[in-house]
């Protein structure tokens, strides 16, 4: 009798243990996420002790430096004018003559050109209400430091991608004080600047969940009284926002 071939058998999965899993980082392996920002940015030498920009939107100001003097006067020293106000690098040029002890700065900047202009003007800082890449690449060739907005944690990556200096959140009213706290969780050592109904009455609360600065508009600058050139109010008004701010 003949022996019948034998059938060759049907080939056998791989057991469980004969196949090499992943490496797996080790804690040690694993470096901490690190971030652009710059609480130490020189061009916002002095913010973290000042704790608050003045933020002039107004149809017009009639002298750009006696409101920035009324402004100091009330313990504020750094002053935000916005491209929103007619004939801004006038008055930004005007606004120099206040002297070394505030901070002139330009807000709503959204172009290149509107950047170029007010750094041209004498801006020592720009402000963004939302990320504006031409805006930060304007900055950073003229080495002055930007403030660009943001409200999402999407958004404060993409500022801090493009070199803010600090992030503004805005409008801050949206999410509260407590926002800033959770925002420091997955961003920590990004200055954050709240703006966008902040007063008197929350921006210690602001303060306190982390804020490196808070943005002061219309509690402080009325556009009538700054149109009216009401220095002695403007003086009583950042008094009063300053002194409910908590100590350092």
């Amino acid at each position: 009798m003949t022996a019948r071939p034998t059938e060759p058998s049907a080939p056998t999965e791989p057991s469980e243990a004969a196949i090499p899993s992943a490496p797996t980082a080790r804690p040690s392996e694993i470096t901490p996420t690190a971030f652009p920002g710059r609480p130490a940015d020189p061009g916002l030498a002095g913010l973290a002790a000042d704790r608050v920009i003045a933020v002039v939107r107004a149809p017009a100001v009639p002298d750009p430096a006696a409101l920035c003097a009324a402004l100091a006067a009330g313990g504020i020293h750094w002053v935000e004018f916005t491209c929103t106000t007619p004939g801004l690098p006038a008055l930004l040029r005007a606004a120099g003559a206040a002297g070394p002890g505030c901070r002139i700065g330009a807000g709503t900047v959204l172009t290149a050109a509107q950047a170029a202009a007010v750094l041209d003007a004498g801006a020592g800082f720009l402000v963004t209400p939302g990320c504006r890449p031409e805006v930060a690449g304007a900055a950073q060739r003229a080495g002055a430091p930007a403030v660009l907005g943001a409200l999402t944690p999407t958004e404060v990556a993409q500022a801090v991608d493009l070199g803010a200096s600090a992030v503004k959140i805005f409008p801050a009213r949206a999410f509260g004080p407590r926002y800033l706290r959770d925002l420091a969780g997955p961003y920590p050592g990004v200055p954050l600047v709240a703006s966008g109904g902040v007063n008197a009455d929350n921006a210690g609360d602001f303060l306190s969940q982390g804020a490196l600065a808070v943005c002061a508009g219309t509690d402080v600058v009325p556009p009538g009284a700054v149109a009216a050139g009401d220095w002695a109010e403007i003086t009583r008004r950042a008094a009063a926002f300053t002194a409910a701010l908590p100590a350092v």
